[in-house]
């Protein structure tokens, strides 16, 4: 692993801003994998899915189950001191689901597809 792929080194809001396209990309393909309908209720079901309220909420499915260093990430990035929270969103859910992209970007940079794609379905497998 060379320095820059080291996920130590980055800010915890950059792993978020990282985390962000792989949590909808993870989002985005289980939704696919449910069945051939068309891209507006694809869509619907991505946002219902990718917004800080339905993480934070998920994420009470994923906590029991982080390891010791998955937690730390998770924290860091949840405390990081973000400029702006979006008007639909509260703030513990915003800086919940902002831990949690950052855990997601964090685990992406480390390679770990199989434990990000694990951790996915644990947030998200009743979520229908």
């Amino acid at each position: 692993m060379t320095e820059q792929e080291n996920p130590n080194l980055y800010s915890p809001l950059a792993l978020a801003f990282l985390g962000d396209a792989v949590y909808e990309l993870c989002a985005r393909e289980y939704v696919v994998a449910q069945g051939n309908l068309p891209v507006g209720e694809l869509h619907q079901r991505v946002v219902a899915m990718v917004n800080a309220g339905a993480q934070s909420t998920a994420l009470e499915k994923l906590l029991p189950s982080l390891t010791s260093e998955e937690l730390a990430v998770f924290k860091r990035g949840r405390n990081a001191s973000s400029s702006s929270v979006p008007k639909h969103a509260e703030i513990a859910d915003y800086r919940r689901a902002t831990g949690v992209e950052a855990l997601f970007g964090y685990l992406f940079l480390k390679g770990e597809h199989q434990r990000l794609k694990q951790l996915f379905l644990q947030m998200n497998h009743s979520a229908e």
